[in-house]
């Protein structure tokens, strides 16, 4: 396999394929209440399935961009979004970005701009849980 389809991306950690549907689900109905539908959150769940068995590590952190917009729209109150999903979702990108550290390529610094605008978002998300607010 060559360099640009390397699978080593996908042994980071399963927790994004396994929490991220359902809550991304959720983050993508802003004003719904959580669960999402679970046509939404099958829907979710069958992109991300296809991202792993077929996408490649650039396709990947593209997603992940896309849930890290959902994260930060909700901390920054410009989406009405689920805060405990946004919070959820926020926590298990963040943690992937930092271990790209460990692989080669360029992926961890190709994430530097979403990590710190997670770290702000996760912040504030977890403020607001602590104090009770939602938004």
């Amino acid at each position: 396999m060559s360099g640009r389809r390397s699978p080593v991306w996908l042994g980071l950690t399963p927790e994004p394929e396994q929490e991220l549907p359902s809550t991304v689900a959720v983050l993508r109905t802003p004003g719904q209440p959580a669960p999402a539908p679970p046509d939404l959150a099958a829907a979710e769940r069958r992109r991300v399935e296809k991202l792993i068995l077929h996408g490649t590590e650039r396709r990947w952190l593209r997603y992940l961009a896309e849930v890290t917009a959902l994260v930060t729209s909700v901390a920054d109150g410009t989406s009405h979004g689920d805060p405990q999903a946004a919070l959820i979702a926020g926590e298990v990108v963040l943690d992937h970005h930092r271990m790209l550290i460990g692989l080669r390529g360029s992926g961890y610094g190709r994430t530097a701009e979403d990590r710190s605008a997670l770290e702000s978002a996760v912040r504030t998300l977890r403020t607001q849980a602590r104090n009770g607010g939602g938004g």
